[in-house]
């Protein structure tokens, strides 16, 4: 019998599972001081919007198929990982593992057409040092990049967890709140989509 197995007494499992509930709090009041940077970020996109100083505005360089694409990649990603949440709770490893890896493919496709899409507005001389538009634009939606790539790293962090120790109360808490942070960012794209990309376009 390995360590992950023995049997815990009720007061070691009362003990873990008050621990693994104190970090889930934690982690919630760490996506809710999120919600208000992004907030923030919202806010000062919306103020600074018209503010092109004579370059080109950010609405002018968007495209309604490539922001699209965008999204749908990563709303697809939201529901692989609720998939691979299945598997979880079904206690099947492989299939749990070949769901985050294509959640990890959706979200590494997002991150690229991000940058290829800030590397055009660049190339068009619409970037970030161009006015207070463009610059409220590329912080906004590079946070959320930056948030999204940080995800795709705690991704293969898990996989790694996942394949060497098995789904033990750790790491399944852990998962746990993986799922909470993709999720969110999901709800935050679909929030950037909305106020940002699809207004620009149907001005």
């Amino acid at each position: 019998m390995t360590v992950q197995d023995r049997v815990h007494s009720p007061e070691e499992g009362a003990a873990q599972g008050g621990a693994y509930e104190e970090r889930t709090l934690g982690f919630w009041l760490y996506m809710l001081s999120d919600a208000v940077i992004f907030a923030l970020l919202f806010a000062t996109y919306l103020v600074m919007a018209g503010n092109i100083a004579g370059a080109p505005s950010p609405q002018s360089q968007f495209s309604l198929t490539h922001a699209f694409g965008e999204t749908l990649l990563l709303l697809t990603s939201s529901l692989t990982f609720g998939l691979a949440s299945l598997a979880q709770k079904a206690n099947r490893p492989r299939l749990l593992q070949a769901f985050l890896l294509v959640t990890f493919l959706l979200g590494l496709g997002f991150v690229l057409m991000e940058l290829v899409e800030f590397q055009g507005m660049i190339a068009a001389g619409a970037g970030p040092d161009q006015s207070g538009a463009l610059s409220s634009f590329f912080v906004l939606v590079g946070t959320h990049g930056l948030h999204v790539s940080v995800g795709l790293l705690w991704i293969l962090v898990m996989m790694s967890q996942v394949a060497l120790k098995g789904l033990t109360a750790p790491v399944s808490s852990r998962l746990a709140r993986l799922g909470l942070f993709w999720h969110f960012l999901d709800i935050i794209w679909v929030g950037i989509f909305s106020v940002v990309y699809l207004p620009g376009v149907l001005e």
